[in-house]
């Protein structure tokens, strides 16, 4: 282990012509203070842990000092925002530290999100807020370790340094660990503005660090956007198996590797609602958690409408695309007959899988909790304690049809049981949960986040500690309302 000064850094973007960025320094927080750091984050890297560590840890996410190693920078992209291209986007509120290579993790960017002003900043301040930097720091570590593709989180510093959104607030930053940072938005950027000749040092770049099995291929281009889909439908249906609902899937949000990036106002389902909309900005709906898989599909479109220079070959790139919606939905159903504790797939549990959804919301039952009780489910023995309030005749007739299905699966019950409690999370982040965690944070106390961080860390596990942690959200806790901001 070491302090982030004896990290090995390799920062290979930084080597790319300066079209790709703006090179620049954060800016300083005043007072700062370290808020909270992900242990199992910081083992990615070699990052020790210990109070000097940590207290030049803090120094250098509040921008009050740096690391020689260092070679901070903004990066330009553009992207679709909503449906519209927007030319106008690109790190505006955080840099690009650096890239930590490691012997056995590989490489891991360090990017400092809430940094100050950068020319991409858009009339914005540059910073972020102590809520948003909880929200992101909770949910990647959590979404990890629900085994669903995402960015890390390392650490959340705060400060004395005003911020004023909705009222004043106090300036934060996160330190987030993430393979890359390339956006679907970076090849929008050098495709619409036509420099085509970086267009093609951006993709050689992007293949040559994360794809390198592709670098000698002729058609390398085209199996990059084909490795792009496999990942992006594979992210996605891990989100709908998870009851994920991301809320801004603009293409500068979507992550070249397939992982869950830029983390805002997100949100998991309580009681499970196809037409959930996590973004209270998102007055049409377009980002709701049923409009996901299609929005991803038409977000890979421009992915390829982008790469077209460099492939030439428009029907190529639509054979590729056409593959989406079998991948996604072959990768969902795979997920939810896990789910399901089904150890193979018959041609009839996609109907099955449906039904069930359609049960979970015309009778408002948690997504969470339903799971998480089918564990305990089997034939012809009483039916779990949260089963039980859920007696409607819809539900009893699905749970017959399911145990019908069960004889012909290949465990037995209590093999089943067991399987299925590890891919259905007794604990997930509630949105009322992050915000009780927010508030404490607000004022001084930061040991809620510990707790609760402890629980997402084991969401399989019992935790019988920390059972308030698992029961359904009050009322007032489903109708939290989220923004970019938050």
């Amino acid at each position: 282990m070491a302090i982030l000064d004896q990290l090995r850094f390799n920062n290979a973007f930084a080597q790319l012509p300066e079209a790709f960025y703006t090179r620049q320094n954060a800016t300083p927080l005043t007072n700062p203070k370290l808020v909270c750091v992900s242990q199992p984050a910081a083992g990615l890297t070699g990052l020790d842990t210990n109070t000097a560590s940590l207290d030049r840890l803090c120094d250098i996410t509040s921008g009050n000092d740096t690391c020689p190693s260092f070679a901070p920078l903004a990066m330009v992209y553009s992207g679709h925002q909503f449906g519209a291209y927007n030319p106008q986007l690109g790190d505006g509120r955080g840099l690009l530290l650096g890239e930590v290579q490691t012997p056995q993790q590989g490489k891991w960017d360090f990017y400092l999100k809430g940094s100050g002003t950068t020319p991409y900043s858009r009339f914005g301040d540059g910073r972020a807020v102590l809520r948003s930097c909880i929200r992101e720091f909770l949910c990647s570590e959590a979404m990890h370790h629900l085994g669903i593709p995402t960015t890390r989180a390392l650490c959340v510093t705060t400060s004395d340094t005003p911020v004023y959104r909705e009222t004043e607030e106090r300036g934060s930053t996160l330190l987030r660990l993430a393979r890359t940072h390339i956006r679907f938005g970076h090849f929008e950027y050098f495709y619409y503005t036509r420099q085509h000749d970086l267009l093609k040092v951006l993709a050689d770049y992007t293949i040559g660090q994360y794809f390198p099995q592709l670098v000698n291929d002729t058609d390398k281009y085209l199996l990059f956007f084909q490795e792009v889909i496999r990942k992006t439908a594979l992210m996605v249906a891990h989100w709908q198996a998870a009851g994920f609902a991301h809320g801004v899937m603009n293409t500068d949000n979507m992550s070249i590797l397939g992982e869950t990036f830029d983390y805002g106002p997100f949100g998991f389902q309580d009681d499970f609602d196809w037409n959930y909309i996590c973004n209270h900005s998102d007055h049409y709906g377009r980002y709701a958690f049923s409009q996901q898989p299609d929005i991803s599909y038409w977000n890979c479109g421009r992915l390829a409408q982008a790469l077209l220079p460099l492939i030439g070959d428009a029907e190529s790139l639509q054979t590729v695309i056409d593959q989406y919606p079998q991948l996604y939905s072959g990768h969902y159903t795979e997920l939810m007959t896990r789910k399901l504790g089904l150890a193979l797939v018959e041609d009839e549990d996609p109907e099955l899988i449906k039904s069930l959804l359609q049960l979970l919301q015309d009778e408002h039952c948690d997504y969470t909790l339903f799971f998480r009780a089918l564990c305990a489910f089997a034939p012809d023995t009483p039916l779990p304690d949260y089963l039980q309030t859920l007696q409607q005749p819809p539900l009893l007739r699905w749970l017959n049809t399911y145990a019908e299905r069960l004889k012909r699966n290949l465990m037995d019950n209590r093999t089943r049981s067991q399987a299925m409690k590890q891919v259905n999370p007794k604990f997930i982040l509630r949105n009322y949960l992050a915000q009780q965690t927010i508030e404490q944070a607000e004022q001084g106390n930061y040991k809620p986040i510990e707790e609760l961080l402890s629980v997402l860390e084991s969401p399989y596990d019992e935790h019988p500690e920390y059972e308030y942690f698992a029961a359904a959200p009050p009322d007032w806790g489903k109708k939290l309302e989220i923004s970019c901001s938050s």
